[in-house]
């Protein structure tokens, strides 16, 4: 309560003064992503990638990595990741997809089951996805992000002016890139339940950029003689307790879900984590100041106004004969 009460009430910050600083850095954490992606890549789950899915219990209460490390290791069936699941007794494996098409699959799983019968209480989960059904996925996620992208896009068009709309869609993008690269620069498996989480951050940013961008056009309208800088500032003012709130609140539910949530979702829980401070970041310090190099402006939104007030004019004079 003691922290709510000194936040001040009407807070005066100079958000659009320090556009010369966060439209460079936005450039620079989209740039950096790009090269995180295309230098270091995404650490694709089997999801995408193909290969041979475990999910195990063991025998003993905690399991033994190292041991069941070494057994794997024994098979020569070439890549392998082991990873605690969950349960200190629960272990995750994969492995790369073997030369031979199913039966080799088959015979891999089977030599697995072998290695480790001695260590495993129950065989809870064993999958195979092939590389092509991966590709497909990979290609179905790709075009899920790129229409869910441009369904928000032409949603803002419709509702604002072309400018808000092109600041809007490069937000998005910016809030997309830098996701991707959070994935690989932490190397965090990326899988999909990972695009579920990219695509909830693409939503969560543009509701919150939708409602600055409304508190803005209202603001033009108002005031007409005011410059840009001042006008951008009010706007964002008068929503941004509205904002950190929303943040801060969805924030405390993620962090709940990254640190009680296990392994299952640790992959999901950290990206939105991520996606919810950048997508915050990004509404108030990229997609408000693009709308000055836009070349937004209280005429660009007083077309509109007097369209209203013709049309009611119109209205009420039909009204009346």
């Amino acid at each position: 309560m003691a922290l709510v009460k000194r936040f001040p009430t009407e807070p005066r910050f100079d958000f659009a003064g320090k556009r010369r600083l966060t439209l460079p850095f936005s450039g620079a954490l989209m740039a950096l992503s790009l090269i995180a992606i295309l230098v270091m890549g995404l650490n694709f789950g089997v999801d995408f990638r193909g290969g041979i899915l475990l999910e195990v219990r063991t025998k003993a209460e905690t399991a033994d990595i190292s041991g069941i490390r070494d057994e794997m290791n024994a098979l020569n069936l070439g890549d392998v990741t082991i990873q605690r699941f969950g349960e200190p007794d629960t272990v995750l494996m994969n492995v790369q997809e073997q030369e031979g098409g199913a039966e080799a699959q088959q015979a891999a799983i089977e030599q697995i089951r072998s290695e480790l019968d001695a260590r495993v209480a129950d065989w809870r989960r064993v999958e195979f996805v092939g590389p092509k059904v991966g590709e497909e996925l990979k290609q179905a996620g790709i075009l899920a992000t790129v229409l869910a992208l441009g369904a928000m896009a032409l949603y803002i068009w419709f509702r604002f002016e072309w400018q808000f709309a092109a600041a809007g869609l490069a937000a998005l993008v910016h809030d997309v890139v830098a996701v991707l690269g959070f994935f690989a620069v932490t190397q965090l498996e990326f899988n999909l339940g990972t695009v579920a989480a990219v695509l909830t951050i693409a939503g969560y940013s543009i509701n919150d950029t939708v409602v600055i961008f409304d508190r803005v056009r209202e603001i033009l309208r108002k005031y007409k003689r005011k410059p840009m800088p001042e006008l951008l500032n009010i706007a964002l003012n008068s929503t941004l307790s509205r904002t950190l709130l929303t943040s801060g609140t969805t924030l405390v539910a993620l962090i709940a879900l990254a640190i009680f949530g296990g392994a299952v979702i640790r992959s999901f829980t950290w990206g939105l984590i991520f996606g919810v401070v950048i997508g915050t970041y990004s509404s108030v310090g990229f997609a408000v100041p693009l709308l000055t190099l836009f070349g937004v402006k209280p005429s660009t939104v007083a077309v509109t106004q007097e369209t209203d007030k013709e049309t009611a004019a119109r209205v009420s004079g039909q009204g009346g004969s």
